[in-house]
């Protein structure tokens, strides 16, 4: 049995995810983590809110609350709408808990102790409607790269470049919108990263079987122009990580917080503590997933995370646990994905364009956004949704291919036999064809899930699904009756096993459906299936089912016009 730690990007606070969020990091994440555990490996599949910094500041003072009230919300919404969808995490946890202050505030520590921490005096933009300094997430302008007017002080949303502040063109604050400002010195903590680039670099060239997606934006910091640079690991502001070097104060930082982008990876493993102490473990208990020194160096650690993360996962937290010096587990295999964009344009949770999480969940159940999402997902180059692909793939994938073969066995099962696998027959030479198309499809679907091929896993349990109806289309078992009731019986008997091994290998995409199957199946059984010839006896001669209901309704046209319409705006 192998053990596998998986974490997707964890989600900021400032509001509900939209669907290229989720398909971007969460839903590969849980699709994988349901591989493995129906391949009876032991995993931990771990994720968070993300809930300090400028992003929560912002949203909880545009919803008048205090910032740490707003992330207790925000935080229950969050976890209410990922269990909706179906993301199984072991823990769900918060990089504002204590564990993750602790955890961060010690790796400072070891960093300083290291000389990898260098204080910096700089200058940084203050605003004087605002009284305070101004992080660069803070303030807006118009990028001078693309000229997007809405672009932040450390990266334009809408062409990816990295900024600082001082190169938007006519900056202003985004808390009030005031353009006087001046620029004043202020000390910060930088992680010395260019001193570790050799080591990251090597570290990185040992990973052969990285996307190259991951591995292009990685090298691109470590290589173009001056290299890669020193990071500001602290803030100006009030709600975050207080700095200190372990339990001690940092003369200087008085009132300063770690920066976002320093506190959050490290909630990955804070995120296990909390586990840990949720559940009544001990620190053995999540150390032997991250601590090599305690039992991880068997483990096998995945990330999943969208392309703007790259960076961040590649470099900054690398640098963090490599310069530490302590035996913490690094990752294995980091997958990251392009962006989904939505009906022509971008999906933007800033400017409430596409659709949210919740507003999916009002409109269908998880499994037909899972399934076209996944099926969709955004590897090799960015995707589209639009409402026209999503019926046309939600009816021709779900309703006709999947529902319809387990409407029209059940049923006819149902008329002719009774609501029990019938008797008699054996499996003949058209059987046999289709196990061994099977067996071959299944062995390849498994290597496609092992790879993170989401497309082509989804893919090739479609052909999958499409096996099974082509078989019931030619071996016909409402004309075969006619003839020789015992090989019909036995055709059906075949069909009733091919729903328990469809709801097998289908339930890291689509779980409600899969889970339906087996209650009409009236089984339990979900060992995965080794070998196809024995998985398609599991339910023997007289074991009893029931008909469910239609597992996916079809997508009328007046249904996709309707939403189009909804969702050509933006959210309020």
């Amino acid at each position: 049995m192998a053990r596998i730690l998986i974490t997707s990007a964890i989600p900021y606070i400032n509001g509900i995810k939209h669907l290229g969020n989720l398909i971007g990091s969460q839903l590969p994440a849980d699709l994988y983590a349901r591989y493995q555990r129906g391949r009876g490996n032991e995993v931990m599949f771990l994720c968070a809110t993300d809930e300090h910094g400028t992003p929560a500041e912002l949203a909880a003072a545009k919803a008048g609350k205090p910032v740490a009230e707003y992330c207790a919300d925000m935080y229950a919404v969050q976890a209410d709408i990922a269990k909706r969808f179906g993301l199984s995490f072991d823990h769900f946890g918060r990089s504002s808990s204590d564990q993750n202050r602790k955890l961060t505030q010690h790796f400072a520590g070891k960093l300083d102790e290291a000389g990898l921490i260098r204080e910096v005096s700089e200058k940084q933009v203050y605003s004087n409607a605002d009284g305070r300094f101004l992080p660069d997430r803070y303030i807006e302008g118009t990028c001078p790269n693309c000229g997007y007017d809405r672009a932040r002080g450390d990266q334009c949303e809408n062409c990816t470049k990295q900024l600082d502040p001082t190169d938007l063109i006519e900056p202003r604050s985004a808390i009030s919108g005031s353009t006087d400002l001046e620029v004043r010195e202020t000390k910060h903590l930088y992680l010395r990263q260019s001193a570790m680039k050799d080591q990251l670099d090597a570290w990185i060239d040992s990973k052969t079987d990285w996307p190259i997606l991951t591995t292009s934006i990685a090298k691109k910091w470590l290589h173009d122009g001056d290299g890669l640079q020193d990071r500001g690991i602290t803030r100006d502001l009030d709600w975050g990580v207080p700095v200190k070097k372990g339990d001690q104060d940092w003369p200087g930082m008085e009132g300063k917080v770690f920066y976002v982008w320093f506190d959050a990876p490290i909630e990955y493993i804070a995120c296990a503590k909390e586990w840990a102490d949720a559940n009544g473990e001990s620190d053995a208990d999540w150390e032997r997933w991250w601590r090599t020194d305690k039992g991880a160096e068997d483990v096998r650690y995945v990330q999943f995370m969208g392309k703007d993360n790259v960076p961040f996962h590649t470099l900054s937290f690398p640098a963090t646990i490599l310069g530490s010096g302590e035996p913490w587990k690094m990752v294995d295999h980091l997958k990251s994905f392009n962006y989904l964009n939505y009906d022509g344009g971008q999906f933007s949770t800033s400017q409430g364009r596409g659709v949210f999480m919740d507003q999916a969940l009002d409109i269908l159940p998880a499994d037909y956004w899972r399934w076209w999402l996944l099926s969709h997902a955004p590897e090799s180059s960015d995707s589209e949704f639009t409402w026209e692909n999503f019926q046309q793939s939600v009816n021709k994938d779900l309703a006709d291919v999947l529902g319809n073969f387990v409407s029209r066995i059940t049923k006819f099962c149902r008329s002719k036999f009774g609501e029990a696998a019938p008797e008699g027959g054996a499996y003949g030479e058209r059987e046999q064809t289709l196990i061994a198309e099977l067996t071959r499809r299944v062995r390849a679907y498994e290597g496609h899930m092992e790879a993170m091929e989401v497309r082509k896993s989804a893919q090739e349990l479609r052909a999958i699904w499409v096996a099974g109806n082509e078989y019931l289309q030619a071996a016909a078992p409402w004309s075969t009756i006619k003839e020789d009731p015992t090989q019909a019986a036995a055709q059906v008997r075949l069909g009733l096993n091919l729903i328990r091994l469809y709801a097998v290998l289908s339930a890291p995409f689509i779980p409600d459906a899969s889970a339906k199957m087996l209650s009409a199946m009236n089984t339990l059984d979900t060992s995965w299936p080794e070998d196809i010839d024995a998985a398609l006896r599991a339910l023997p001669a007289g074991h009893e089912f029931s008909v469910p209901d239609v597992l996916f309704a079809k997508i009328t046209d007046e249904q996709r016009e309707d939403w189009q319409n909804r969702f050509a705006g933006t959210r309020e």
